[in-house]
C-alpha cells in the first residue's frame, strides 16, 4: 500500500530520509531506535519526574498485559530514573484491585522473562567482547 505524501509540504518531505524502495529506515535497529526516541520524548515533555513517569508506564504495561519485550524496552529508563524492584512490587499491588489478579500474576512472569532476556543479551555481549579481544 503506497503512502500519499502529497499533503506534506516540500520542506517537510526533504527532512524524511529516503532509502531505496521508499522507506525511511536509517539504522540497523529502526524499531528499537524509534521506541527509545519515544521514551526519551515522553521523559522530556512530561510534568512528572522521570521516576514517577516510569512507574506510570510500568502500571500501564501491567494493565495492557504487555509482552516481556515491552518491559525490557523500558527497563533501562526505569533503572536510570531510580525505579527499584520494591517500587515495581508496589505498583503491582497498587494496580491489582483495578486490573485484577490474573494481569498482575501475568506481569510478574513477564517481568521475570524480560530480566532473563536482559541477562542473555548481556552474556552474549560479554562473549562477543571476549571473542573480539582474542
Amino acid at each position: 500500500m503506497a503512502v500519499d505524501y502529497r499533503h506534506i509540504e516540500r520542506s517537510q518531505q526533504a527532512r524524511v530520509p529516503q532509502q531505496p524502495g521508499g522507506g525511511s529506515v536509517t539504522t540497523e535497529t529502526p524499531v528499537l531506535d524509534t521506541l527509545a526516541d519515544l521514551t526519551a520524548a515522553s521523559l522530556e515533555h512530561n510534568s512528572l519526574a522521570a521516576r514517577e513517569l516510569m512507574l506510570v508506564r510500568i502500571a500501564a504495561l501491567i494493565a495492557m498485559d504487555a509482552p516481556p519485550a515491552s518491559y525490557l524496552a523500558n527497563a533501562g529508563a526505569a533503572a536510570d530514573s531510580g525505579v527499584t524492584a520494591d517500587d515495581i512490587q508496589g505498583v503491582m499491588i497498587g494496580v491489582a484491585p483495578v486490573v485484577g489478579t490474573p494481569r498482575v500474576v501475568s506481569a510478574g512472569g513477564k517481568i521475570l522473562r524480560a530480566l532473563g532476556l536482559a541477562i542473555v543479551v548481556a552474556d552474549s555481549e560479554i562473549a562477543d567482547d571476549s571473542d573480539a579481544g582474542q
